[in-house]
């Protein structure tokens, strides 16, 4: 059986996407915006940065919506390339993705509301500036809660991914290895912030547990679907698909 190596494309340029629209929304949204005043809760400091760059906020914020909507595509179509290796699997691994989709961007409107009441939204005119200031700090903090957990069903995702690139055939096993390790780094890091209270002490070892692995993973990913998939097929890889 033969996986189409367009398939296979449209997958690279899906995660090429999700890469470089994360990387744009999180100068233009999220790194411009808090960064690392966020972590030091300094609402005044988050307020003014939030105030400035209306313009590109509104862009990053654009971006992150093309993102998660890539996310929704990428969940069907790495499900056609890899249901010849384990229906049931490949379909987890693409619940798992949708699921995580559908929370970041309904988390996303928790980003806006602070966006919007840090620019002078007219009904929060009653509130006085350090109000308001508390008031998008805590939409901020839920923000990143949300993301966490989101992260967590991507997390599995990226395990049952790499298991099922590593038993292909017709990827590379180092694939499934590296998606294996970032799934660790993602779930580590989420389930590190909700059971530890001192959390903050660790967030900078656990940010390049995350790091590391994951830009290795998808960035070989990327490179090896829009690059290396020309001749793509399950050589190896004799099973029934409901295996």
């Amino acid at each position: 059986m033969d996986v189409d190596k367009n398939t296979a494309r449209i997958a690279g340029l899906l995660y090429l996407i999700i890469i470089v629209g994360s990387i744009v929304g999180g100068v233009f949204s999220e790194m411009y915006m808090q960064s690392h005043l966020m972590a030091a809760g300094d609402a005044s400091v988050i307020a003014n940065d939030l105030m400035v760059p209306e313009g590109l906020y509104r862009i990053g914020f654009a971006v992150y919506l093309v993102v998660y909507l890539s996310d929704f595509m990428a969940a069907l179509v790495f499900y056609v390339l890899l249901k010849p290796v384990n229906n049931s699997l490949a379909l987890l691994a693409a619940f798992f993705r949708l699921a995580e989709a559908v929370i970041l961007t309904i988390n996303l409107q928790n980003h806006f509301a602070a966006f919007r009441i840090l620019n002078g939204v007219e009904t929060l005119a009653v509130f006085q500036p350090d109000q308001l200031q508390a008031l998008a700090q805590q939409f901020l903090d839920v923000h990143r809660s949300g993301y966490l957990i989101g992260q967590v069903f991507f997390g599995f995702h990226c395990f049952f991914l790499g298991i099922l690139i590593y038993k292909s055939g017709y990827f590379p096993k180092i694939l499934g290895i590296l998606l294996a390790a970032a799934a660790l780094g993602y779930l580590t890091q989420s389930f590190a912030f909700f059971l530890f209270p001192n959390y903050g002490a660790m967030e900078a070892i656990l940010s390049w547990v995350v790091a590391v692995p994951a830009f290795l993973a998808e960035l070989a990913l990327t490179f090896w679907l829009l690059f290396k998939s020309t001749n793509i097929r399950p050589q190896n890889f004799h099973a029934p698909a409901s295996a």
